[in-house]
């Protein structure tokens, strides 16, 4: 499983239930990885998008701890445990974690790749993705180019879980 996520320099990923930043060529990038695969992803995150409908062109599973919670156009699921019953008629590497931190926390043993993108600047946060720097089950793979959107530096990372 992969998981997906924008973080700064110290892994935030959001302030108040929201992105710190939204940078178009980061959601480009996004939206490239995982159109026509499966987006797991918690309630809260889903009162983030659009209308707060499921994204379009994936198939979308929301995990919710309320049981009987239903999201038109989405899978809901109300436990970890039937959440990975339901990806098991998945390929895994089909699947993308897209948040939020309790999600990424919780699924983090289950994935072996993070597509990172990394915000170089320091916002103002009260949620973070696991640092995987600091995390020897996981290596920095791949990197590109630093890349700018105004005065906002970023690049794109791929970690990958070091063998077992």
């Amino acid at each position: 499983m992969n998981m997906i996520a924008a973080v700064d320099n110290n892994w935030a990923i959001g302030r108040k239930g929201q992105l710190l930043v939204r940078i178009p060529n980061d959601q480009k990038q996004f939206r490239q990885e995982t159109l026509g695969k499966v987006v797991v992803y918690g309630r809260k995150t889903l009162d983030t998008f659009p209308g707060k409908m499921p994204l379009e062109g994936r198939t979308n599973i929301v995990l919710s701890r309320m049981p009987g919670y239903e999201v038109k156009g989405a899978v809901s699921v109300c436990s970890i445990e039937m959440l990975l019953e339901k990806l098991k008629a998945y390929p895994t590497e089909d699947i993308y974690i897209i948040g939020g931190a309790s999600i990424y926390r919780q699924l983090l043993p289950c994935c072996d790749t993070a597509h990172i993108t990394k915000i170089d600047h320091i916002y103002e946060a009260d949620t973070y993705f696991p640092n995987l720097d600091e995390d020897e089950e996981w290596e920095l793979t791949a990197d590109s180019e630093e890349q700018t959107y105004f005065d906002i530096a970023y690049t794109f990372l791929r970690y990958e879980r070091r063998t077992r």
